[in-house]
């Protein structure tokens, strides 16, 4: 398929386009705005490869956005293009309106317009794919429930409330316009390119550094954790084999807290290489004051992507953060950048670590 991928220089976005060109997608064409979060060294493996192409398009432009699909000739839509940071969110929430709300918006009617204009054989297999988050469910108690594709929207910060209105709007336009829309809502995902500021990237690189390790309260809160290649995987089946219409919820059946996780790491980089001066990274954990509206836990059932699209999870967790921890130690070239040129010491230090 020749398949349009939006947001392709962000983590997962990125993840995606490694992972179609690696399985032979005729075609695969990342437009990305290319914000703080954009990074195309994160495509280094794809670039100059005859099937990839980068735009560099704000998805706020439905003209360019159309004019691309026509050139391009695509037959799918994964749109991954979104500010994903909650703390970011409660800071700045109308960029979080704008960008995924109002940019999904334009996005969807450039790809009616496109749509509309294709034979009747191209528009039965053409495929609009929204990428969306469990945080729309909002919060679980710490000991039951989990979320599944028909639990009702409670979204509990800026962020999650713009990506709930984006999902609403991307079935508005299957059931009124007609165009084949596919959504799925994923668990956090985690591994290599990761964005500095997020959660597991942020705790291996602070302890590489012998940095503060911050956590949220007491570390408490509970996350399904994802590799963000097994989530490509499930993303290329969706847009391929999902049916019009419907939602998939994504997940690996790994919860853990937050504070495992970073204990987990700590453990895994004590095997690895000792700290300077001594002791373990587990001293340079330091709990600091939550944030407002800190979902306690999000849990996944993915069980309808197991057995309508034969999906599973290939990393178990523990395995995966190891790689993880790996991949950042030999790729200095990669986060050494960011963390020196977009970065200062008080914002390394935790004002922007989350879980999510």
């Amino acid at each position: 398929m020749r398949v349009l991928v939006t947001g392709g220089a962000g983590f997962i976005g990125s993840a995606v386009c490694r992972h179609l060109v690696a399985g032979g997608a005729e075609r695969v064409v990342n437009v990305d705005k290319l914000t703080y979060a954009g990074n195309l060294a994160s495509l280094r493996p794809v670039e100059g490869r005859a099937t990839y192409a980068f735009h560099r398009v704000d998805i706020c432009n439905e003209q360019a956005l159309l004019d691309i699909m026509r050139r391009e000739r695509v037959e799918a839509v994964m749109h991954l293009a979104a500010e994903s940071h909650v703390d970011r969110s409660i800071e700045g929430p109308n960029v979080f309106a704008e960008t995924n709300v109002v940019g999904t918006v334009r996005l969807l009617s450039a790809t009616l317009s496109y749509w509309s204009e294709l034979g009747s054989e191209a528009r039965d297999r053409f495929r609009f794919h929204h990428v969306s988050t469990d945080e729309v469910f909002g919060d679980l108690p710490l000991d039951d429930g989990v979320f599944s594709e028909e639990s009702a929207y409670a979204p509990s910060s800026p962020y999650a409330a713009s990506k709930a209105a984006a999902d609403h709007f991307a079935r508005v336009w299957h059931q009124t316009y007609g165009l084949p829309v596919v959504l799925s809502n994923c668990s956090n995902n985690y591994g290599p390119y990761h964005f500095p500021e997020k959660l597991i990237p942020l705790v291996i690189l602070n302890a590489i550094e012998d940095r503060p390790l911050p956590l949220y309260g007491t570390g408490a809160n509970v996350r399904d954790w994802l590799h963000v290649e097994d989530h490509a995987r499930a993303l290329e089946l969706v847009m391929r084999r999902g049916r019009p219409g419907e939602s998939y919820n994504i997940g690996a059946r790994a919860e853990r807290s937050n504070l495992s996780v970073v204990t987990s790491i700590c453990d895994l980089l004590d095997s690895r290489r000792s700290r300077k001066g001594g002791g373990s990274h587990r001293d340079l954990i330091a709990f600091v004051s939550d944030r407002p509206g800190h979902d306690r836990r999000y849990a996944i059932d993915p069980s309808k992507i197991e057995r309508e699209l034969g999906w599973r999870p290939s990393r178990p967790f523990e395995a995966g953060l190891s790689d993880t921890i790996n991949w950042y130690l030999a790729n200095r070239w990669w986060w050494e950048p960011l963390r020196r040129e977009r970065y200062s010491g008080a914002r390394l230090g935790g004002r922007y670590q989350s879980a999510s």
